[in-house]
């Protein structure tokens, strides 16, 4: 059974281009929910940063995602929106 993979990634809007960028990632989250590929969760920092939390919801839904060409064109748009200062591509869970 394949499980869940959490991915988070920072980053800000290049200059004059928020509301664009906000725009194209809530289009690719759609693209990428209605795919049954992840769900996402999205903050904001107090200094402007966003942290976007992504639940994959397998290892072959990210993969398959990846070939997805609406996903593809969100991503390709999103290059010139935002600015990504860290991405963890994939984190574990530690027990406490």
């Amino acid at each position: 059974m394949s499980r869940e993979i959490l991915s988070v990634a920072v980053f800000v809007p290049e200059e004059g281009h928020e509301e664009q960028a906000l725009a194209t990632v809530r289009e690719l989250s759609g693209v990428l929910r209605d795919g049954g590929y992840s769900r996402d969760i999205l903050y904001r920092g107090a200094e402007g940063e966003y942290v976007l939390v992504r639940h994959w919801k397998s290892d072959e839904s990210r993969r398959a995602a990846l070939e997805d060409a609406e996903a593809q064109r969100r991503w390709a748009k999103l290059a010139h929106e935002i600015r990504i200062l860290k991405v963890y591509e994939s984190l574990e869970e530690v027990m406490l």
